[in-house]
Formats: C-alpha cells, sequence, structure tokens
C-alpha cells in the first residue's frame, strides 16, 4: 500500500508539473540528482548524509553538520532537500560537499541513491519518515539517526490502523525527540533506543544572533523611532490576513513604527500593503535614494535579512497564524522581544511554550490584538516584562547539538576517528 502510495504521488507531481511552479522545479531537480552524483561524489569519500524536507529542517540539522564538520572534518557531509523550498535557497550551501534533492521513495531509487553515495550514517531531521529508505539503510547496517523529533498522538504511527508503519520508526538506531511527552508516548510502543535533547534550532537562532548583520538604513529608522519616542514592530514572514490585521492598528497610531518583511515580495503583493498604509513609508531597496527620515514604515523588499532586522525591533509579530501554520517564533524571541501570531500554533510546541512562559501572545481579532498592543504601549514595563521572558526561554533551551553528539561520539562511527 505504501510502495502504491508513493509511485500515485510521483505521477501526481509530475503530472502536474508543467503548470505548478513549485512542483516542476522538484521534478527537474530529481532528474538531476542522478547527474549531481556522479559528477560530485568522490570515489572513497567518507559522506554523513543529512536529510531534511525543506529549509526548517535545514535550519535544524545546520548546527550539528556544521559541528561535525569542525570535529571531524574527514567526513563529507551530503545534504539532500525534499522540498524545492529548501533546495532552492539552500542549493549553494558552503558547509555540505553535495547537495541535491532526495529521489522519490521507491526501492529502485533508494538501490541507485545508496549504491552512489554509501553513507556511512544517515540523519533525518525532525519529520521525514521515509519507509524504503530507512528499511535499506537498516539492512545495510548504516547507523541512522533522527534529530529534533517531535510526536503526537495523532500521527499515522500512534492510530489503530498505523502498526505497520510504525515499524519505520524501528529502524532509526536512536531517535533524539525534543520533549519527554514524544519519548514517554514512543515507550508506549515499544520504542526505546529515545534520548531527549531538546530542538537544535534554538542553538541555531543563538549563533544567528551572534552574527547579524548591520542594516544602516533600518539603524537610522529606528534611532529616529528612539527619539520620538516611538515602538518599533517588527512583522516578520507576513500573510494578507496578517497584514489586515496589524496596518489598521499601525496607521492608527503614531506612537508605534513599523518594519514589515513579507513572505512573499513579489510587486503585486508590495503594492497591496503599500495601499493599506496611511503614513509614511519606504523600501528598503529605495532607503538609500530617498531617506528614511519622516519615514513611519520601512516594508523589507528583499530576502535573507529577517533574521538581522529583528534585532531592532521592540516586538515581533510573525505571520502565518492564519494561513497554514506560523513562521519561525524563534528567530524574534532570541532577542528579547516579546513575540505575538496568529491562532494556528497548535503543531508548533515553541509557541506554546513560549506562550506558558509568558513571552508569546496568540491573537485571533483584531480586537485580541489592539488590547494587547495598547497594554504595551502605555505600560512599558510589561512590554520590558515580556521580552525577558521570551528571552529567557531561548536561553533556558540552548544546548541540544551539543546532547546529541555527546551521544553519537559514544557509537561507533565517531569512535573509530577518536
Amino acid at each position: 500500500m505504501y510502495t502504491l502510495a508513493i509511485y500515485l504521488y510521483a505521477w501526481a507531481v509530475k503530472l502536474v508539473a508543467p503548470f505548478h511552479k513549485k512542483a516542476g522545479r522538484m521534478v527537474r531537480g530529481q532528474r538531476q540528482t542522478w547527474h549531481c552524483l556522479r559528477s560530485k561524489i568522490e570515489q572513497g569519500g567518507r559522506y554523513i548524509w543529512f536529510h531534511a524536507s525543506s529549509l526548517g529542517e535545514f535550519e535544524q540539522g545546520r548546527p550539528m553538520m556544521e559541528e561535525i564538520r569542525r570535529r571531524y572534518p574527514q567526513y563529507k557531509i551530503l545534504l539532500t532537500f525534499f522540498s524545492p523550498s529548501g533546495y532552492e535557497v539552500r542549493k549553494d550551501y558552503p558547509g555540505a560537499d553535495v547537495i541535491c534533492y532526495l529521489p522519490f521513495d521507491t526501492k529502485r531509487n533508494v538501490r541507485r541513491f545508496l549504491d552512489a553515495t554509501h553513507p556511512e550514517m544517515a540523519v533525518f531531521i525532525k519529520y521525514e519518515f521515509w519507509s524504503h529508505y530507512l528499511t535499506a539503510l537498516k539492512r545495510r547496517g548504516v547507523p541512522t539517526y533522527i534529530i529534533s523529533a517531535i510526536f503526537r498522538k495523532n500521527q499515522l504511527f500512534f492510530r489503530w490502523y498505523g502498526a505497520g508503519y510504525r515499524k519505520v520508526l524501528g529502524c532509526f538506531d536512536r531517535l533524539f525527540v525534543q520533549d519527554a511527552p514524544s519519548a514517554e508516548l514512543l515507550s508506549r510502543y515499544g520504542i526505546t533506543n529515545v534520548s531527549v535533547c531538546g530542538d537544535t534550532r534554538f542553538d541555531r537562532v543563538t549563533e544567528v544572533r551572534s552574527r547579524a548583520k548591520a542594516i544602516p538604513e533600518i539603524e537610522k529608522f529606528t534611532a529616529a523611532a528612539a527619539e520620538a519616542p516611538a515602538v518599533t514592530l517588527v512583522a516578520g514572514s507576513s500573510w494578507p490576513q496578517d497584514e489586515a490585521l496589524l496596518i489598521p492598528y499601525f496607521n492608527a497610531h503614531p506612537e508605534l513604527k513599523l518594519i514589515i518583511a513579507p513572505h512573499e515580495i513579489h510587486e503585486e503583493h508590495l503594492r497591496a500593503i503599500e495601499a493599506q498604509l496611511k503614513r509614511p513609508f519606504v523600501r528598503l531597496s529605495q532607503a538609500a535614494v530617498q531617506g528614511v527620515e519622516g519615514k513611519d514604515c520601512v516594508i523589507i523588499d528583499c530576502f535573507g535579512l529577517l533574521s538581522s532586522v529583528y534585532r531592532y525591533g521592540r516586538i515581533a509579530y510573525i505571520g502565518g497564524g492564519f494561513g497554514a501554520g506560523i513562521h519561525n517564533v524563534l528567530e524574534a524571541a532570541v532577542y528579547g522581544m516579546p513575540v505575538v501570531f496568529g491562532p494556528n500554533y497548535r503543531k508548533f510546541k515553541e509557541a506554546h511554550d513560549l506562550i506558558a512562559a509568558g513571552g508569546g501572545f496568540s491573537v485571533a481579532t483584531p480586537e485580541a490584538f489592539a488590547a494587547q498592543m495598547d497594554e504595551w504601549l502605555t505600560y512599558t514595563e510589561a512590554l520590558a516584562a515580556a521580552g525577558e521572558c521570551a528571552g529567557s526561554y531561548v536561553q533556558a533551551s540552548i544546548g541540544a547539538t551539543e546532547q546529541i553528539m555527546c551521544e553519537l561520539e559514544g557509537e561507533s562511527l565517531f569512535k573509530k576517528s577518536l
């Protein structure tokens, strides 16, 4: 049944590829995988294979990849992605020796892939459970792990009909999970080779903060805001539903300044944002020429700066909570500012934990958003306290990468290298 589902999925992707940009990239990318492996895999090279579904999972795995490269330079890193949204952004990542799409999980593809790469260890990140790949790795005796995993009782593995698929969890030599409830759930089904190590994303966002870029135009903008005095709100990865919530409030409150970094920066979306703004604004790409003097809003119309932009805010709004799910809240919380997001955060442990810690706030209506913002703009001590709670939560959660590495260094693969 699983094999049939994979073939049907692959067929469907190929069918829509001519009409669907993301599907087209996936099909073309997977075709290029075999050429990539033939041309880049070195005969006799010792490869550790990391697989990330998309960009978020890559960021979780990145601290471990870079730590392995630092401690064990004799190993090469093979990095695969399933989604174009990960591969297209990180295909030139210098921390890996070979980067490609992962071919669909058919037995033929699995055999070709593993015969071409001969990994000495495999690391899957968070949510990837490809049955044929995992079964073949176990059969070949390749040590296989999953890191920063999280499990919930409503997942397929734990349903009354999920016993067959649950067998894939037995293919991992060890499962490094984020929290105790995940470990407890697995233990109910006899899976005990589990270590609770937390989430490696905390290590990543802490490192990113230490390397944040200075953005001169934003520095001038926030310096002027501080003199006003005004509070700067950074809205990251916003969607139209988020903008409909926060822009009207911004328009009505001159004591608030806004930096908005939309998730999509095509011209139509940028113009839609500008049409809603009733106060002076400038796009970042035009700020060097037009200047930021007298502007109340800066629109970030380029990619790659958001994690650095957060450093200039006092409050963060994270988009996506009125759609498929919120984006990365930790990128903002690491700077010690309260984080606001929409109601769809159920699957995001860090959002629940931030709320419990007093540094995260979910709003479902414009009225709820306005009430929260009114409180912070009126009582600055409440704003400072919420920011401190967010920052403390992140600082208390770092260290997962080191815990995982300590356990792996007890395994035979790394013992040979010591």
